[in-house]
């Protein structure tokens, strides 16, 4: 929940961001003290400006992963140090950081720039306060270990344009020990405290470090993803090919005398962790589990809804959804009940594509088809659009079988590397071809790749804005893109409005199922039960789902509440703005500042609404 000055501070800023009201207007009579004043307050939000910067970069430099994301390659050939020396220097640099900002002044700063001083007060206090949940984490599991992470960011990540950015890549196969054994003390302190993963997770995380072992240079297959990652990196560079077969062998050496003894090593810790692990899933097992996922709520979604109002909330909605999809029955003339119809979609072959290697290339290229269609129309729904690249791919086979079902990885600032909406193909029965659209569009345009990119290059707002975010805004945004194409005559086959609707039943499902798990006790077989008897989706989804809810206790959350707020201000807008309104300038609105917390989206779509009437 946010703080209460915090939030005043805000609601400060945001009544002046968007207009005056006439009493502040200056007489021509006072032009000497308002040059004055204007020189003092560009003066004050230069400065408070600089030290916005000052402080983003301080903690983006402390980070040689996030230095790689923001394509800076200073210590291009380190990871970033895990532990709790490691996350005491964080503290105090967030304490430091929280210091120099209440220094400044907010009333003499500009608008736009006391809101950014707001919402930077507002993290880090957070920040400061959820240090006592610091080891409320599964470092390794499914979704994101730091297992998988490695390989996973080397391929996508790690950039080699010349012959030291090689180096580097081979450096950070050397430091896979230090990292690995940093990992396991972050693990053991944790399993001290009480603190361990649900037996379920280690399977995936032993089998995905497993496969990062496999094939050359640690057996005779093929090359193993990293190594082919390598030699397809070094191949593509200018240099003669005397210089590239030297620094091959050199990633090879690593991968065998460094690489494969960490990760057999790590293995061999994570069965014996797994033997310690038991069948509880949710959060309450924890020290004070229970504050913690009240506090995890509050940070997801920037409200303060209890875990009950969440979790009847999301009752309500399955419930209205149930009622619209009965509604497209009757229109495709299925005769039966929902849950049948269900069935139907989910086992009838003509909604899936072929589990080949050419049902996954279709399935890319379709993907791909759909988001190009719809950044052909985007001038119909908006007035900015993003500048960076996307791409469509599909998630490696080495974390696929743990994955999720699809996600999205930020194009780096300087255009280097595309926005990546990764779809996972591992199996076919839990991609079906009626949700491709809603998928394409949340991940994709008009959904993450538009309102992520569009942040990243937004002018005259502070880097930790533009690269920051909050859960509710971002995936609130993704949900409402896939549910507004269907007032631009998309979703055209019924079929594909079922689609669109079981995605959203599927987040409101969340609602349900990541409450029940961690405050009301419900087992993984519950969880995995309420998504079978209530969605169409394959099982192999609900089981992943319900996992995924386990391991990141409120994230799920996020989507139905923040699209919820989302239409509730749309439907704000209309009503009180009538033929006014103009939704090219109100998704304008929602994207000009970046992601917000929701209650201060609303204020300022409030004061957006107030400016457009008084026009």
């Amino acid at each position: 929940m946010p703080i209460k000055t915090n939030i005043s501070l805000i609601a400060f800023a945001l009544t002046t961001l968007l207009a005056l009201p006439t009493s502040a207007v200056p007489s021509l009579n006072d032009s000497h003290n308002v040059a004055s004043a204007s020189v003092t307050a560009q003066s004050e939000s230069e400065k408070a400006n600089a030290l916005f910067e000052t402080i983003f970069m301080e903690n983006i430099m402390a980070s040689p992963i996030a230095q790689t994301y923001m394509g800076i390659k200073q210590d291009y050939d380190k990871w970033d140090e895990i532990g709790d020396e490691a996350d005491a220097l964080e503290l105090a640099r967030t304490q430091k950081q929280l210091a120099e900002i209440n220094q400044l002044d907010a009333s003499k700063l500009d608008p736009q720039t006391r809101l950014s001083l707001a919402l930077l007060t507002q993290n880090l206090n957070n920040d400061i306060k959820d240090y006592q949940w610091r080891y409320h984490t599964y470092p390794v599991n499914q979704m994101r270990g730091g297992h998988s992470m490695i390989a996973s960011f080397l391929i996508n990540q790690h950039q080699i344009t010349d012959v030291s950015d090689a180096k580097a890549y081979i450096s950070r196969l050397n430091g896979v020990p230090k990292r690995l054994t940093q990992l396991q003390k972050a693990l053991e302190v944790r399993a001290e405290k009480g603190i361990i993963a649900p037996k379920f997770v280690f399977g995936y995380v032993i089998s995905d470090s497993q496969n990062i072992l496999k094939g050359a240079p640690f057996d005779k297959n093929e090359d193993s993803a990293l190594l082919a990652d390598f030699r397809k990196k070094v191949k593509a560079l200018s240099i003669p090919e005397t210089e590239k077969a030297p620094l091959i062998a050199e990633a090879e050496k690593a991968l065998t005398s460094q690489v494969a003894p960490a990760y057999k090593a790590l293995i061999s810790y994570i069965k014996t962790l797994e033997a310690k692990a038991d069948t509880r899933d949710g959060v309450w097992k924890l020290p004070d589990g229970d504050a913690f996922y009240n506090n995890a709520l509050a940070r997801t979604t920037t409200t303060d809804m209890t875990a009950d109002e969440i979790h009847q909330l999301g009752l309500a909605e399955v419930e209205r959804i149930h009622n619209e999809m009965r509604a497209i029955m009757k229109k495709v003339h299925f005769n039966g009940t929902l849950q049948a119809f269900f069935a139907f979609m989910r086992n009838n072959p003509q909604f899936y594509y072929p589990n080949t290697p050419e049902g996954k290339a279709a399935y890319l290229a379709d993907a791909t088809q759909l988001i190009d269609n719809m950044h052909s129309r985007l001038d119909e729904v908006f007035k900015v659009k993003p500048k960076a690249a996307m791409i469509v791919k599909q998630v490696e086979s080495f974390r696929e079988k743990s994955a999720g079902k699809a996600f999205y990885e930020q194009p780096a600032p300087d255009g280097s590397r595309p926005g990546s909406y990764y779809a996972n193909l591992y199996d076919m029965k839990a991609m079906p071809k009626y949700q491709m659209e809603a998928l394409a569009y949340h991940e994709g345009i008009p959904g993450h790749h538009m309102q992520i990119a569009i942040s990243q290059e937004l002018k005259d707002i502070p880097k930790f804005r533009k690269f920051g975010g909050y859960t509710a805004y971002i995936e609130g945004w993704g949900l409402y893109s896939e549910s507004f194409p269907k007032e631009m005559g998309l979703y055209a086959d019924p079929y594909s409005d079922f689609g669109r609707l079981a995605m959203e039943l599927w987040r409101a499902c969340r609602l349900v199922v990541d409450t029940g798990i961690h405050a009301k006790k419900w087992t993984r077989e519950q969880g995995i039960a309420y998504y079978v008897d209530n969605t169409p989706n394959a099982k192999s989804d609900a089981v992943k789902m319900v996992e995924r809810h386990i391991v990141m206790p409120s994230q799920a959350t996020a989507y139905k509440v923040g699209m919820i707020k989302l239409l509730e201000l749309r439907h704000k807008a209309e009503k009180q703005l009538g033929d006014k309104f103009d939704i090219r300038d109100f998704h304008t609105l929602i994207l000009a500042n970046g992601a917000l917390p929701l209650d201060v989206l609303e204020e300022h779509v409030n004061q957006w609404i107030a400016s457009v009437n008084k026009a």
